[in-house]
């Protein structure tokens, strides 16, 4: 085998769906990889779970796979997600049950666990990176999941999975799997390991690559986005990757979108720092070969560190939002009263942190913005947090107290409040996750 076809079918757990029954019907592709985990998704999951224990995994797994299964299975395409999130083993076991209702018997299905960390943590007290301790969190601590590497998928691909579903992988491994096992790669062959990381964070974002995250009308126009195609990659032996997406396909795949992928999420280019290797990008080459079709070389790599990212999330109190519109002329006059009034109404609260904005003038950039504009509409938002529920709560109830209680002409008020997940991280040594693989088929149970 010369070289393989990897298809990006997700980029984030609500990617369209349709792109990917595109690449699996079209793209020709030895694997379909979905990457759908982020770190806020996975502790919703662990909540998920703890509700449900044969719940937790993601939430469109049976859509996906469902839209997907039988073409990959007729043309020989693997497929490869972290779909599995909290709960890989009940991800698997309810595809197996999709599988045998799809009439696809002996598919087989492979759990790949281990990644949860959490009571290791609660022994070992690490330090994390917020500055505190985990003793500080671990009454309220939710979830605790380290990335783990390639190794564990290559296994189950040895073994003959069709479907390999984890949890907390890193997100480059889910890509980096399949060209170790297809070229026999070495676990320490670190140039070759950096290349394929450098595939990996490539494709891992699915249609970013083809322009989705790179559209700026008048400066980076990106041809029919409302059909935006997911990208393909072709990855020889030797790591060589070119990056292309089907034909009849929206978006664009450029040397700029291509380039600003490589940079995307990295602190440091010549240590992009995973668990299978220190991955450098520092070199990297970029060289458009064709219409939507870019060839990209000179990655390297080191010894990986031996220590292991782990992402922990604890519940960190309770969050009380408020909106409402005012329009016609004096909107935004209207709107900082009743901006002062919100401020003066919320101070006895003693609420952890809070704010006043409005909305399309100074939320996202401060104030010095509202002096250049004097818009028709403009929506308040106030947002506080609290450990007392109660108390978070008022912040809705006094935004819409505004109707009688504030400026005229307020309207479309909308109040929440919610628990709210923090997220911290630690580092731990790597001989801490003992990742397992557990098969199921779709006619049987566990093998």
């Amino acid at each position: 085998m010369t070289a393989i076809r990897i298809g990006a079918g997700a980029g984030f757990s609500g990617d369209r769906i349709d792109p990917a029954v595109d690449l699996a019907q079209r793209g020709e592709l030895d694997f379909l990889i979905f990457e759908c985990l982020a770190e806020r998704t996975i502790a919703q999951a662990q909540l998920n779970r703890l509700s449900d224990p044969e719940g937790g995994f993601d939430p469109h797994l049976e859509a996906r796979m469902r839209a997907v299964l039988p073409v990959c299975h007729a043309n020989g395409t693997r497929i490869i997600s972290n779909m599995g999130a909290a709960n890989p083993l009940a991800a698997a076991r309810h595809i197996a049950k999709v599988a045998k209702d799809l009439g696809l018997r002996g598919l087989r299905i492979a759990a790949v666990t281990g990644d949860d960390v959490l009571a290791y943590c609660r022994s070992s007290l690490p330090d994390l990176d917020n500055g505190l301790n985990f003793t500080e969190i671990a009454a309220s601590a939710i979830s605790a999941n380290a990335y783990i590497g390639a190794g564990p998928i290559v296994e189950a691909l040895d073994k003959g999975a069709d479907v390999v579903l984890t949890g907390r992988a890193a997100d480059p491994a889910l890509f980096l799997a399949p060209l170790i096992y297809s070229f026999g790669w070495r676990m320490d062959d670190w140039d070759r390991l950096g290349k394929g990381t450098l595939a990996g964070h490539l494709l891992e974002c699915a249609g970013q690559i083809s322009g989705g995250y790179f559209a700026d009308p008048g400066f980076n126009d990106v041809p029919d986005l409302a059909n935006l195609g997911f990208p393909i990659g072709v990855i020889d032996a030797e790591g060589g990757i070119e990056i292309t997406k089907l034909p009849r396909t929206g978006g664009a795949i450029r040397l700029a979108t291509v380039k600003q992928q490589i940079l995307y999420e990295i602190l440091d280019p010549a240590r992009y720092l995973q668990p299978d290797v220190i991955a450098d990008f520092s070199n990297v080459a970029v060289e458009q070969i064709g219409p939507d079709h870019v060839r990209v070389s000179g990655a390297t790599g080191h010894p990986r560190t031996g220590k292991v990212k782990a992402t922990i999330s604890y519940h960190d109190g309770y969050i009380g939002e408020g909106q409402i519109s005012y329009a016609g002329p004096g909107a935004v006059a209207r709107a900082e009263l009743a901006r002062s009034v919100i401020r003066q109404r919320l101070e006895p609260l003693g609420l952890r942190e809070s704010r006043v904005d409005l909305i399309g003038l100074d939320a996202l950039h401060g104030p010095l913005s509202s002096a250049a504009a004097d818009p028709n509409e403009v929506r308040l938002r106030a947002i506080g947090r609290s450990d007392c529920k109660d108390a978070a709560g008022m912040v809705g109830q006094e935004v819409e107290a505004l109707y009688t209680n504030g400026p005229a002409g307020g309207g479309g008020a909308w109040k929440s409040v919610r628990a709210t997940l923090s997220l911290c991280s630690a580092l731990l040594d790597e001989c801490v996750v003992d990742p397992d693989v557990t098969f199921f088929e779709a006619e049987t149970s566990c093998v």
